[in-house]
């Protein structure tokens, strides 16, 4: 993931190794037949359509919506759910939808504790600058389309069933970056255990600071960074990315490595968890404490998916809602809290600048 673009690091991982390793199994979905989605959908008058919920998107309203709906932020005007050179979207499931409904609610369309809240439920970083503008595109499946977990054992398979037996991507690599992510101290969260793999610094990650041997990251990841060429960001394109780093990568083959590789050919950035949940070190709107008042456990947000990019046109159904995400550096939010606890118990909007994440 580029840490300079809107989109960079969107993912993380629970302490406890049980957890991982329930939620990082792979689960392979497939868009369904009209009969199954018919039951699913239909229950208890849930939004089963983007047009649904943009109507209740519009008027502030709080409703169930179906789990084969998806949604992923954009840049305005994208033809893709994600730039064009990645291979895989990242998407949110009904987990999420729901939330952005809830704050649509509370704040309306004149707040950017909406638009800026989504964001960082969703795992953006770097929100106290961020000023490009951007939708939420809601969107159904065509039948078939394989939705995942974003595990990294999946990002793994992938690789595997991509290319074949290549010898880039050892098991004991793969072991060593999931068991650094399922050893999380009490009160760490996956920027640690990003640390622990990579060795740049948690500070200077969240700070922004450009990913270099100044911030302590260690020659194994940079050098997969260097090896795999241009992210889909910029000029790359993901598969071009992984097929670069086997054939030109020439360091020890470890856990590091692998998180380099995955990290700028797909998006898989600091704050990535590799379960499959959210994670942001911003305050959680749906806390009602200040960022740095709040657990690590609390920091964990939605569900997170990966399907395979394709054009807005290829969907059977989508729309594009516009983010009110208000002017940079008037975020103070992000670390005092979305709401406030009087002396009295009652909750009010709270927008006074606070301490720095943990």
């Amino acid at each position: 993931m580029n840490l300079k673009h809107p989109f960079t690091a969107r993912k993380s991982s629970l302490a406890v190794t049980a957890c991982v390793l329930a939620l990082a199994v792979t689960w392979a979905w497939a868009a369904p037949s009209n009969s199954s989605r018919a039951a699913a959908t239909n229950r208890a008058g849930c939004i089963s359509t983007p047009d649904e919920y943009l109507t209740a998107w519009n008027n502030r309203q709080i409703r169930c919506v179906s789990p084969f709906l998806f949604g992923t932020t954009h840049v305005h005007g994208s033809t893709t759910p994600y730039p064009t050179g990645f291979w895989y979207a990242w998407g949110v499931s009904n987990t999420n939808l729901e939330r952005y409904l809830v704050l649509r609610r509370i704040y309306g369309g004149n707040s950017p504790k909406a638009g800026i809240g989504m964001l960082s439920y969703a795992g953006f970083p770097g929100l106290e600058s961020y000023n490009t503008p951007t939708d939420l595109a809601v969107y159904t499946l065509p039948r078939g389309t394989q939705v995942q977990v974003p595990s990294f054992e999946t990002w793994f398979r992938l690789l595997d069933q991509e290319f074949g037996e290549t010898r880039a991507y050892p098991l004991a690599a793969q072991a060593g970056l999931v068991v650094a992510y399922s050893r999380l101290r009490p009160n760490e969260g996956v920027v640690g255990a990003f640390q622990t793999v990579t060795g740049c610094r948690r500070a200077a990650l969240l700070r922004g600071r450009d990913l270099s041997p100044k911030i302590g990251c260690n020659r194994a990841f940079l050098g997969a960074i260097a090896a795999a060429g241009p992210s889909p960001y910029t000029t790359g394109e993901s598969k071009s990315c992984f097929r670069n780093f086997a054939s030109r990568y020439r360091g020890p083959k470890n856990a590091a490595a692998m998180r380099g590789v995955l990290y700028q050919c797909q998006d898989v950035g600091f704050l990535n968890t590799g379960v499959g949940l959210g994670y942001n070190t911003y305050a959680n709107p749906f806390v009602c404490k200040p960022a740095a008042q709040q657990t690590v456990l609390q920091r964990y947000t939605g569900r997170e998916f990966i399907l395979p990019n394709m054009t807005f046109n290829d969907l059977p159904s989508y729309v594009n809602i516009e983010l009110n995400l208000g002017q940079p550096f008037k975020r103070g939010f992000l670390y005092s809290g979305y709401c406030q606890i009087s002396h009295r118990g009652a909750t009010g909007a709270g927008s006074a600048s606070g301490s720095s994440p943990r």
